[in-house]
């Protein structure tokens, strides 16, 4: 070390995890599913609060319905403005 200046110091950083055969790092893993549960909580409160609930929790199956034929026929919920339920009996 020179004279006048200072050796940076640092946090001791946490223990780590050897990475897997896969080479997927599990801290990073962790801390993108993380992120990803948080976002989707976000989105499904917001859901709900577009539905006039006031928690997740209050969201009933009648308050779900599809924007397009396809979507309401893969998810077994009613084409938005209708009753109608693609690939159930049943008219419009």
């Amino acid at each position: 070390m020179t004279t006048g200046t200072k050796a940076a110091i640092r946090p001791a950083s946490p223990p780590r995890i050897p990475s897997s055969p896969s080479g997927l790092d599990p801290i990073l893993g962790g801390r993108r599913l993380k992120n990803y549960l948080k976002v989707m909580t976000l989105e499904a409160q917001t859901i709900a609060r577009a539905c006039g609930k006031s928690h997740l929790h209050n969201l009933e199956p009648e308050d779900l319905v599809a924007l397009t034929i396809e979507a309401a026929a893969m998810a077994g919920v009613p084409l938005a403005g209708t009753n109608w339920i693609p690939g159930r009996s049943g008219g419009w």
